[in-house]
């Protein structure tokens, strides 16, 4: 059909999300020898117009929400050259420990609290 399968948006998301992470001071990697983990709990995405093959897209990536035990991200993709917003998405993230045992960052790793806090422009 020359449209981008439905499933490739969740993948798109992860590879922003992981970026976005980068970005803030923090990579996923750094974040997990911490001892912290951030497993998926909930993810949503809003079709309004399907990627072609070939499209350049952008996704933004934002922060909203961080209770010191949960994070939600939300996304926009874009298609480049005509600016097009083609899908608006969210993911709920649990932060855990390596056990996947869930904790509360606020109280057990203030740099990343700080980090996570200034994304949601709470600091």
């Amino acid at each position: 059909m020359g449209i981008v399968h439905h499933s490739n948006y969740y993948v798109w998301f992860e590879a922003a999300r992981t970026e976005y992470m980068r970005k803030q001071g923090l990579s996923y990697r750094q974040m997990e020898e911490r001892g912290f983990m951030l497993p998926l709990t909930e993810t949503y995405c809003k079709y309004l117009q399907g990627a072609l093959y070939d499209d350049m897209l952008i996704v933004e990536t934002t922060m909203t929400r961080f209770t010191g035990a949960r994070v939600v991200l939300e996304y926009r993709v874009i298609r480049e050259s005509d600016n097009c917003l083609l899908a608006q998405g969210k993911t709920v993230h649990a932060i855990t420990d390596r056990n996947l045992r869930p904790v509360n960052i606020k109280k057990t790793d203030q740099e990343l609290s700080q980090i996570f806090s200034r994304c949601v422009g709470e600091i």
